[in-house]
């Protein structure tokens, strides 16, 4: 088994505020998102405890390759990993 290392600057980043959005599991089924409400990296990687908007529960969620980030939040101040 080849295992992957994380590099700077690549994958899902996101910040308390920002909003995750997921497609639907289907052509035609709608998708869901929901806000970041805590991190558990102080890198800004998965999980997070994201609170979804179609059923107002938490849940650790870890992003699959049809969910993207949506910054919605005021900037921490924090560089980004693609900025440093």
């Amino acid at each position: 088994m080849i295992m992957k290392t994380y590099v700077p600057g690549t994958g899902v980043h996101a910040e308390v505020g920002d909003q995750i959005v997921v497609g639907g599991p289907t052509v035609g089924r709608p998708g869901r998102d929901g806000e970041v409400i805590a991190l558990h990296h102080e890198d800004d990687t998965p999980p997070y405890d994201v609170c979804w908007s179609d059923t107002g529960r938490t849940t650790v969620f870890f992003p699959g390759p049809d969910a993207h980030v949506r910054h919605l939040h005021a900037q921490s101040g924090r560089p980004r990993p693609t900025e440093q």
